[in-house]
């Protein structure tokens, strides 16, 4: 799938799982507005697209804190300066908490995980509204987690991500009942782990993908562009994954 002319906007774009989908969406064509808590780290990330052929007005790296309601607005203005329209709003950001014992974590390690995760969501998304309003195939993209299914238990993560997950999931489902008739899909994913081969690593094209193997990166980000490619009366609301 081609996407010369889509532009996209990712949270949390400066490692992980957030480079990956920068690097991905650049390698076919987007436009990429990227952005991470520090502009240090995102402008890291352009230039490794950049180094991949990516033109420089093809490429744009930004600072957000996406607990901080002022760096998110800022956020939202400074690509709003460039484009007159958002075509993919890609919700990565949310900050990871380990441990199954709720009083592991120190009260500022809730408030930051809930935050960034469900706060965060909620403010990047209504920021980026009346860009991706202006748009003729608005999607977003909310990187959700296993986490935030109900039930789920099988994880190590802190019970604030748990809760950070689930408030993303809710907010998501009410999120593509009101905006159906607006023409913006909203589109969420819940894996279990995976594995986060670097895209520009030979593990890349390498990585083993068979049932007995992980989930990868590579199929998450199949899943996205699978999404976002169908016809704007398929309304792909979620991917949910096998638990193993």
């Amino acid at each position: 799938m081609a996407l010369e002319h889509h532009r996209v906007v990712i949270t949390a774009a400066g490692r992980d799982f957030g480079r990956t989908l920068a690097l991905r969406f650049a390698s076919r064509g987007a436009e990429v507005h990227l952005s991470a808590r520090t502009l240090e780290a995102a402008e890291r990330v352009r230039g490794e697209i950049r180094s991949q052929g990516h033109a420089a007005d093809r490429v744009h790296a930004y600072a957000c804190d996406l607990t901080d309601p002022a760096s998110v607005r800022e956020f939202a203005a400074a690509v709003a300066a460039r484009t007159d329209h958002v075509d993919v709003l890609v919700n990565n950001g949310s900050r990871y908490q380990h441990g199954t014992d709720l009083l592991s974590a120190s009260d500022e390690d809730v408030v930051d995980t809930l935050a960034s995760g469900a706060t965060g969501t909620v403010l990047a998304t209504k920021a980026f509204l009346p860009l991706l309003l202006k748009s003729a195939k608005p999607d977003i993209v909310t990187m959700v987690s296993g986490c935030g299914e109900t039930g789920h238990h099988r994880s190590d993560a802190h019970d604030a991500f748990y809760a950070a997950k689930s408030a993303q999931a809710g907010f998501a489902e009410i999120l593509s009942r009101r905006l159906r008739d607006r023409g913006v899909r909203v589109i969420s994913l819940y894996p279990p782990d995976f594995d986060n081969h670097d895209p520009l690593s030979h593990a890349w094209e390498g990585a083993p993908r068979t049932a007995k193997d992980p989930l990868t990166a590579q199929s998450l980000v199949d899943c996205v562009f699978f999404a976002i490619g169908q016809p704007r009366d398929c309304f792909i609301k979620s991917f949910h994954f096998e638990q193993v």
